[in-house]
């Protein structure tokens, strides 16, 4: 790239572009980090043919597939985890299992294409446990980012790290609550069993030292976390350079999913990152998608195909000469490992000045010398091409009402009118430069949540959004109760979501309410205001701000009761009940009645009594037995009396 020449009083800016080519059958290498802590058992079992699935859908989308294994659980010291010599050598005694000490991270398997290898090594794995629920996962992922002639990595390869766990990753100074206080150094620290031999004496990386080792080697980092984690794995991976999340189910069933939806994802989007020195530059991008679509202060494209090229024009400007020489600079695709090495240096003096031109036509015919392509206006004469005079510049009025700056501090006066400097945030604009299309309110770290147009620091929301951050959906069907009335019509619909207003009532659709009564209770004082002759319409308009009624001031009465005719009703009610009842209760014991007699003349028809069994009959014979008379050879003596009847 040509050098910048620059002046000591105007900066220079120089635009280029840069192709990117979406090559066909990229070689791949993915490396599976899993979490072993005891929670993902049942994990291991369902990923026992991972790397033969895996290399099967692989096989669709590329003939270079390599696939490797490492995994993680915790930091094996207090209170990360149990020290007692139980724990030490079985962490899950307590359970009534049988798990491996806790280790920090373990490289079990080098990149390698025989997925049978893979599927054996899995099969081997044992867990093992820790006491808290955050994990030593960034420890591990410092290590296969910096221990690459261990793990294997290609260097024409688009390298994936499959991070996989169900908890939270410790991360920055969390280790000195175990004592550990020496920052991570960034260093590859695998023994000679290929285990992390710093784990108990380097801290945790931080983020920032994460994403500069992830990028630095050009590593696209994919979380598979449940859905717990989702939030906090969503928040790292903001801050690093391709990294994606998944949501993955209980038992990792869906890891294969997973991986190969995030690798087409990543295919499909060309970002362009920048490295090295750049403190002092302004740097602003262009980008030229696939299907003819401009994206102005954009540096990346999206539904990228395999073939496709995307071009990037680069503008970089660089305010004032450079005093410590030349500065060298890479502009690359975010996972790619090609990059453009740029050179550059700034030229304030040449010996083009040899070669002045006088009265130049270039320099506003007759108003200026053209010297290294730059106009040296004449006295009473501005501009870059000595286009205008002092007295437009007097004239004209480039500084805002109450404003301190000249063109917003964002631009230049030139014959009287402001001149906007181009930013690597995006679009500069107005009258006095004062409206950008990037300085508008952000949320979840989306310029107008993702759902407006930024315009002079004002967020213009696209249909179906509201709210200052375009954040709220204007959308009310959540907002319906059961019988269609817009927040039970107890509150107001705000953000898709019902905002009760009426004391009491809460739920979705503030459908419950149990002090507010029903609906004519809640309009009685509003409906008396209006009919009171006293009532002034201020007064109600106070008692009728929660009611939506509309008072007719007509009486209608009804006509009174007929209340002989009522008691004679009542009367013959009562009577005809009465007979009813008495008339159904005669029945009812006649009907009892006949049955008795008819049972009790059945039972003495079947009596026919013997003598012997003659209840009224006596024996006239009663025998007696001495039981103290025992003589032997006697008889016992019977005495009999003739009673009779």
């Amino acid at each position: 790239m040509s050098a910048l020449q620059n002046t000591r009083d105007a900066s220079s800016e120089v635009t280029f572009q840069i192709n990117v080519l979406q090559t066909e059958d990229y070689p791949v290498d993915i490396y599976y980090l899993m979490d072993l802590s005891a929670s993902l058992i049942d994990d291991l079992e369902r990923i026992k043919d991972l790397g033969s699935t895996l290399s099967k859908e692989m096989a669709k989308l590329t003939s270079k597939f390599r696939l490797g294994f490492g995994s993680f659980v915790e930091k094996p010291v207090l209170p990360f985890i149990k020290i007692t010599p139980a724990d030490l050598k079985n962490p899950c005694h307590g359970v009534d299992q049988v798990c491996l000490p806790t280790f920090g991270y373990k490289h079990v398997l080098p990149l390698t294409s025989n997925t049978d290898e893979f599927n054996k090594i899995i099969a081997k794995q044992q867990v093992s446990a820790n006491i808290d629920t955050a994990e030593c996962g960034f420890d591990a992922i410092m290590q296969v980012a910096v221990c690459g002639d261990k793990i294997g990595w290609r260097n024409d390869s688009m390298r994936l790290l499959v991070f996989v766990s169900d908890g939270d990753s410790h991360f920055g100074m969390d280790s000195k609550i175990s004592g550990i206080v020496i920052p991570n150094d960034g260093e590859c620290h695998l023994d000679g069993n290929n285990e992390y031999s710093m784990s108990t004496h380097l801290e945790y990386p931080s983020l920032g030292q994460l994403m500069d080792k992830l990028v630095e080697n050009n590593i696209l980092l994919i979380f598979a976390v449940t859905e717990n984690q989702k939030r906090n794995y969503e928040n790292y991976a903001h801050f690093i350079p391709g990294a994606t999340v998944g949501v993955l189910e209980e038992d990792s069933r869906n890891i294969l999913e997973l991986i190969v939806t995030a690798y087409k994802e990543l295919r499909s989007e060309i970002e362009l990152e920048v490295l090295g020195q750049t403190e002092d530059l302004h740097i602003s991008f262009t980008a030229i998608c696939p299907d003819g679509t401009v994206l102005p202060g954009q540096k990346q494209c999206s539904n990228v195909k395999a073939g496709d090229t995307v071009s990037f024009n680069v503008t970089v400007e660089l305010p004032a000469c450079l005093d410590d020489g030349p500065l060298r600079f890479h502009i690359k695709p975010v996972g790619f490992q090609d990059a453009l090495e740029v050179h550059l240096d700034s030229l304030c003096s040449c010996a083009c000045r040899s070669t002045r031109q006088p009265n130049s036509s270039h320099c506003g015919p007759g108003r200026g010398v053209l010297e290294c392509g730059s106009c040296l206006c004449s006295p009473g004469y501005t501009g870059s091409r000595c286009e205008c005079t002092e007295e437009d510049d007097r004239s004209g009025d480039c500084k805002a009402d109450g404003a301190a700056e000249t063109c917003s501090g964002q631009g230049e006066c030139l014959c009287g009118r402001c001149a906007c400097k181009a930013s690597s945030f995006g679009r500069v604009y107005g009258p006095y430069c004062e409206c950008n299309d990037f300085s508008c309110a952000r949320y979840r770290g989306e310029l107008c949540g993702g759902h407006g147009d930024c315009d002079c620091g004002v967020c213009v929301c696209r249909s179906g959004w509201t709210g200052e951050f375009c954040n709220c959906s204007s959308a009310v069907d959540g907002c319906l109760s059961g019988d269609g009335e817009l927040c039970g019509g107890r509150g107001k619909c705000v953000c898709g979501r019902c905002v009760c207003s009426v004391p009491g009532a809460s739920g979705e659709a503030c459908e419950r309410c149990p002090t507010c009564g029903d609906t004519c209770s809640s309009a009685r004082t509003c409906v008396e205001c209006h009919l009171q002759a006293e009532g002034s319409m201020e007064k109600c308009a106070e008692k009728c701000s929660a009611s939506h009624v509309s008072v007719n001031s007509s009486i209608d009465c009804p006509e009174p009761p007929n209340i002989p005719m009522i008691s004679l009703g009542v009367s013959l009610s009562v009577l005809c009940m009465g007979t009813i009842l008495l008339v159904a209760w005669k029945l009812l014991v006649s009907v009892q009645d006949r049955k008795e007699v008819a049972k009790f003349e059945a039972e003495r028809a079947k009596a026919k009594w013997q003598s012997d069994t003659n209840p009224l009959f006596r024996s006239s014979t009663s025998t007696f037995r001495n039981v103290t008379y025992k003589r032997e050879g006697k008889r016992n003596v019977d005495i009999h009396s003739a009673d009779g009847y």
